[in-house]
């Protein structure tokens, strides 16, 4: 294990990063924290013209984009762009704290790998223990609510809506539900509409258009279920639902 004083350094950047975000994160801060990742070079006014690619989007008329969840935006997908992002004694508490600030729910514990992509924020809810691995994407449009002990694997795409076939601009919109302690696999894509059942698993590059029901696996285009989940008896915390050694940063 790395010992403690070799992240002293490390904890007291993210303790300041932690104050400036937890106070309300304005543009000033914002610069500040791009000094600390070692972005730098961007102007404030550049900050107080940018427009995020969601915001072109039909529903941010709905709710609009406030400063601060620009800003919280902004800095969640420029920190792909900082070498520090790769130090995952860093990465992984960064984005923790914009998380709990960004999200519309975020518990404790929640881990998230590099280049997670989502393009509303305040429409996640994101329960304990949550594990994203890299490269997912959710389009969290029309809800998206991931609930305890879930772990999403590389590359899983999310969907809440779609467009009408005879008249693109006509949108359709419809919650995802990941109940507790359920596994997603890599490459596995989730339909607008679906629910997936508790401890329930999908099964890597599975394209599921229908409910999942509990304790059930699922896999094929579109998912079927094929058995049900070797529990061998034990269900959700005895399931052990640990992501990296050591329970590295499952602590809270």
């Amino acid at each position: 294990m790395i010992p403690e004083s070799c992240c002293d350094s490390i904890t007291r950047q993210l303790g300041k990063i932690g104050e400036i975000v937890n106070k309300g994160l304005d543009r000033t801060g914002t610069l500040t924290i791009l000094g600390i990742i070692g972005l730098t070079g961007i102007k404030e006014q550049t900050l107080a013209d940018m427009r995020l690619y969601s915001e072109y989007l039909p529903k941010s008329v709905e709710i609009p984009f406030s400063e601060e969840q620009r800003c919280l935006h902004f800095l969640w997908d420029a920190f792909e762009r900082a070498p520090v992002s790769v130090a995952t004694n860093f990465s992984i508490p960064f984005r923790r704290i914009l998380a709990k600030k960004l999200f519309k729910k975020c518990g404790k514990n929640f881990c998230a790998e590099s280049n997670i992509r989502f393009n509303f924020g305040q429409y996640l809810s994101v329960g304990n223990d949550v594990f994203l691995n890299t490269g997912t994407f959710i389009d969290s449009k029309g809800g998206v609510t991931i609930g305890d002990s879930v772990g999403i694997g590389e590359f899983v795409r999310i969907f809440t809506h779609t467009h009408s076939e005879s008249n693109h601009a006509e949108r359709t919109y419809a919650p995802v539900t990941i109940r507790d302690y359920a596994k997603i696999y890599t490459g596995a894509m989730i339909f607008p509409g679906v629910s997936i059942g508790e401890q329930a698993i999908v099964a890597g590059g599975a394209v599921v258009t229908t409910d999942v029901p509990p304790n059930t696996v699922v896999a094929g285009i579109p998912a079927k279920a094929i058995r049900p989940r070797k529990n061998e008896g034990r269900r959700r915390e005895e399931l052990n639902h640990v992501w990296l050694y050591d329970s590295a940063f499952q602590d809270e």
